[in-house]
Parts: structure tokens; C-alpha cells; sequence
């Protein structure tokens, strides 16, 4: 990563077009804080000529002019096995907590449900990014996060539902029940994830070359999320044998009034 100051406003497009005709294909150049401010991410290995060749290939883009280079980071591969690996244990420990919640929020077979649908995410977004042999940073990990909780929402409103559907019509098939509730939830769902991906695609298409990362792990989340929590939490559900019996307590008093003549 490197930080350069241009005595005066410069197009980004020129210099990305400056880099790929020099070899350094994948950079993304954005600005920094204003016009004159430019920052460069390149990847691949780094050596301690690199920050001086892309000075002077810029400088001489530039025709003379003051070019300065304020800053070059690298992440090599320890810090980047670290933060993977800190990636990892944010992941896991945000699925346990997630967990814990809709088990005392709903029932433990709800709480098993939305999280292999979660998981079911996570690996979809992380085999798209592979299969398409996307870069993945930080910025994709905190887009997994956010994902994560985007799912867990729909996933709620599904499953509240359906608790809602059981303790009405005590005496429906459960298969039944999770139609129903899906179909009265249905337009919420589809609405929500429309407006979501609006923004998405703007922040895609106008956010620059740093942001597209985050928002295309966003995209393909939104859109697995959504297929998620109508078409995987609640099969999970009906596979672990939810029935009506697992939501609330019948009152045996009432059970017994109800078998007298």
C-alpha cells in the first residue's frame, strides 16, 4: 500500500492506466481524504525498491512536478496468517453468540437451523470469491460479518413467525405451518433484500476500486442470505422434527376439561 501527495488534483484513471501499462496489473488507486492525496494497492510480493520505481514512473506521468511519497505498508505472510486466523475466531465466536440468542430468544432447534444457514453463507460467499479468484481482505472478512447479520435478521422474522403460526392453529401439520409462515413473510423478504441490493449495487458501481471487494461479498451475501432463511433454516427445521410441542407447555388442566363429556 502506498500513500502519495500530487501538488495538484489528478485523475485516478490515469494513473491506474499508468500502472497496468507498467506491469502492475490488479492495482486499485483511489483518493485519500482529497484529489491531491492518492493511495495504491498493489498485490503480490514487495521489496524495498518498489515504493522508488512507482515514484519514478508516476513522476514521470506527472512532467516534473513534486511528486511525494508519504507512506508504503506491506503485509507479508505472518501478519497475514494472523489476521486470518483473528478473521476466523470473530467469525466462530459471532455463530456462538448468535446461537446462545435464538436459543433463549425462540427453541434450541431454531438456533440450529439459522446457524447452518449461516454457515451455509459464509462458505457460498467464500466459494464465489474462489471460484472467481477474487482478493480477499479484510474488508471482505467485515462484509462476511455483516452478512452474517443481515441472514440471522431474515432468518428471525421467519422463525418468529412460524412460533406464531404454532400457538394459533395448535393442530396443523408442522410442513403446514412453515409454508404458511413463509408465504405471509414472503413480500417482506424479497422487498427488504430489492432495497438492500440498490444500495449495493451503487456502492459497486460508484464506491470506487477499494470499496468493490466489500460490496460485492455484500451482493453475493444478500442474495444467498435471502435464499438461506426461506429455503435452508426452514427445511432444517422440518429435518429436526419441530412440532408445536417444542414452542410452548399445554396446560393439562385445559387438556383435561376439553376430553370431558
Amino acid at each position: 500500500l502506498l500513500e502519495l501527495h500530487y501538488p495538484n488534483p489528478i485523475e485516478i484513471s490515469s494513473i491506474r492506466n499508468t500502472l497496468e501499462e507498467a506491469g502492475f496489473i490488479g492495482a486499485q488507486v483511489a483518493n485519500f481524504g482529497s484529489n491531491q492525496e492518492v493511495l495504491i494497492k498493489l498485490p503480490g510480493s514487495a521489496s524495498d525498491s518498489l515504493g522508488s520505481e512507482i515514484l519514478n514512473l508516476l513522476k514521470g506521468q506527472a512532467d516534473g512536478e513534486a511528486l511525494e511519497l508519504r507512506r508504503i505498508e506491506f503485509v507479508g505472510p505472518q501478519i497475514g496468517s494472523e489476521l486470518r486466523d483473528k478473521g476466523g475466531l470473530a467469525m466462530l465466536l459471532a455463530l456462538g453468540f448468535m446461537m446462545l440468542y435464538i436459543s433463549f430468544r425462540f427453541q434450541s432447534k431454531f438456533s440450529v437451523a439459522a446457524v447452518v444457514a449461516l454457515i451455509h453463507d459464509v462458505l457460498i460467499v467464500l466459494g464465489m470469491f474462489s471460484l472467481l479468484e477474487f482478493d480477499f481482505d479484510l474488508t471482505v472478512l467485515a462484509a462476511l460479518l455483516a452478512v452474517i447479520g443481515y441472514s440471522l435478521n431474515d432468518t428471525i422474522v421467519v422463525s418468529d413467525r412460524i412460533r406464531e403460526n404454532f400457538r394459533r392453529a395448535k393442530g396443523l401439520d408442522t410442513e403446514e405451518v412453515i409454508n404458511t409462515s413463509l408465504n405471509q413473510t414472503l413480500g417482506r423478504t424479497i422487498v427488504t433484500s430489492l432495497t438492500t441490493l440498490l444500495v449495493l449495487f451503487c456502492l459497486f458501481f460508484l464506491g470506487g476500486e477499494l470499496i468493490k471487494p466489500f460490496s460485492l461479498a455484500l451482493i453475493f451475501g444478500v442474495l444467498i442470505g435471502t435464499y438461506s432463511s426461506i429455503y435452508i433454516a426452514t427445511n432444517v427445521l422440518i429435518v429436526l422434527g419441530l412440532t408445536s410441542k417444542h414452542l410452548f407447555i399445554e396446560d393439562k388442566e385445559e387438556e383435561n376439561f376439553d376430553g370431558l363429556p
